[in-house]
């Protein structure tokens, strides 16, 4: 079981990673002290950092959730295709033979929660962050962290889309396959190809062409 985060700021970070806050929502010190049972200074000290990483927005006097708009979306997602196709590309050079057997037991596991767009994002995250340390390169790890919680800004999953679980979870095989050939360039083909796809669900998603299922 995921451990669950004590500190204010993780604790608001990861509301909003899980879709508890969405853009847009307006975050109050005095309900957030009550919905964690903390002091209002960390909860106060956690905004700031929060509004400094451009993940909550000033409205006025209040702070809301930021929103990506359609330019910061796509450039969101070339330097994620960009960022991830090298983590791949060094997983498949540098992973333990245990790391690649964890990336292949999450892929079967996953199979388990077609159907539950919500419980496939949570895995989906656990999936990427660990070929993000499989890479063995600590730098490259924190860059992807920097995205993933950007990634928070999006008020719903690609994955909600209709047949879309399926088809991520055979790019996830794809992906796993070429790490564990020790392919780089094909592992590193086979994510960027697996982004470009989420994200043309995305805008298809955006724009009413396809429907969510949440």
């Amino acid at each position: 079981m995921k451990p669950q985060p004590t500190d204010a700021y993780s604790l608001i970070l990861e509301a909003i990673d899980v879709g508890i806050f969405k853009p847009g929502d307006r975050l109050v010190e005095s309900d957030l002290a009550d919905r964690f049972g903390v002091s209002r200074t960390p909860i106060r000290e956690a905004l700031q950092r929060l509004e400094t990483q451009s993940m909550l927005t000033r409205d006025g006097r209040s702070l809301i959730v930021s929103s990506l708009d359609y330019n910061q979306l796509a450039e969101l997602y070339v330097v994620r295709a960009e960022l991830e196709g090298l983590a791949a590309s060094l997983a498949a050079r540098h992973a333990s033979v245990e790391e690649v057997r964890v990336l292949r037991d999450m892929v079967e596991d996953d199979r388990a929660l077609l159907g539950k767009p919500s419980e496939l994002a949570r895995a989906n995250r656990r999936f990427h962050k660990q070929i993000h340390l499989s890479s063995h390169n600590r730098f490259l790890v924190q860059q992807l962290d920097l995205v993933h919680r950007s990634m928070a800004l999006l008020a719903t999953t690609s994955l909600a889309a209709e047949g879309r679980d399926e088809d991520a979870l055979k790019e996830h095989d794809a992906i796993v396959t070429a790490i564990e050939a020790r392919d780089g360039e094909a592992a590193s083909e086979a994510l960027r190809a697996h982004i470009s796809k989420a994200f043309v669900t995305r805008l298809k998603l955006d724009s009413g062409e396809v429907k969510s299922t949440v």
